[in-house]
């Protein structure tokens, strides 16, 4: 009787485990479609306004630009990590870390600093040893293109100082709910927009003000945005892959279930054979 106690034990805590990954997955999917909303209407801007970008520079030279200063090699990179605060998401946190990892590995001859934005890849990166200069977990308390735009300005200027040769972001680029591909994005220097890689034609603009003026103000601009989708999509992407992976932990929580109520059924019966079997047993010894 004591195996059939363990075992409804174990179908109990099974049950409420699943419970509690189903409400997740719920969850997760009523954010979801929040998150996807906000990055299919965000992606139609950033693209125009790379076109926009495109063409004003076109017919300029902006590699003397601040933002555009390109070193003779790059020493020191800045990665820009987006993840989530909270795990329970499959490997949508660790992947992030493992591209991190991999593009240190890569150039070893390069000084890498992180910047996080989730507790999560914070604390796995620390205990690797990466050296962490700063956070903004607390963005996702509050998620709005302000927020965002106040921490691409301070990327900007570490950049502008010449603190870093180069600065990049690493987040999951969201596709639907069960993908998310890991992308590591240059932001700086601002790469050159090169009309065949773009297949479109330029457009002839009449400008006012100047191109150089409207160049000066559309690039810091067009970085926030960039910084901007790439967190949304990363946003997006944690609950697509937690929905995902409650939903895996959901079905094999209630396959475990199965499995666990066969084998108190067949303990059971094997019980009330053998008291059956006693029971006679007994009967029979009391008639001899």
């Amino acid at each position: 009787m004591a195996n059939l106690k363990e075992l409804r034990n174990r179908i109990t805590t099974v049950s409420s485990t699943m419970q509690i990954t189903s409400a997740m997955k719920m969850v997760s999917a009523a954010k979801l479609k929040r998150a996807q909303d906000a990055i299919t209407q965000m992606r139609p801007y950033a693209q125009k306004l790379e076109e926009i970008l495109m063409n004003v520079s076109a017919t300029l030279d902006s590699s003397e630009g601040v933002y555009s200063r390109q070193g003779e090699e790059v020493k020191k990179v800045l990665l820009v990590t987006i993840a989530s605060n909270r795990g329970l998401a499959g490997a949508f946190n660790a992947n992030i870390v493992k591209r991190v990892l991999a593009e240190t590995q890569e150039h070893p001859e390069r000084e890498y600093h992180v910047i996080t934005i989730g507790k999560k890849p914070l604390e796995m990166l620390k205990r690797r040893g990466q050296a962490i200069i700063g956070n903004h977990n607390s963005l996702f308390d509050d998620l709005t293109f302000e927020n965002v735009s106040a921490i691409a300005e301070s990327l900007m200027e570490r950049f502008a100082k010449g603190e870093y040769d180069q600065i990049s972001l690493v987040y999951n680029q969201f596709k639907n709910a069960a993908v998310q591909r890991v992308q590591l994005e240059q932001m700086l220097p601002v790469r050159e927009v090169k009309n065949e890689d773009s297949g479109s034609q330029l457009t002839d603009y009449i400008y006012e003000p100047s191109k150089e003026e409207i160049l000066q103000d559309l690039i810091p601009k067009s970085l926030k945005t960039q910084l901007f989708k790439a967190i949304l999509d990363s946003h997006a992407s944690e609950h697509g892959a937690r929905m995902t992976a409650m939903h895996k932990a959901t079905d094999n929580a209630s396959e475990l279930r199965k499995q666990l109520k066969l084998q108190y059924n067949k303990a059971r019966q094997a019980a009330i054979t053998n008291e059956i079997l006693e029971i006679v047993g007994g009967a029979e010894a009391l008639n001899s």
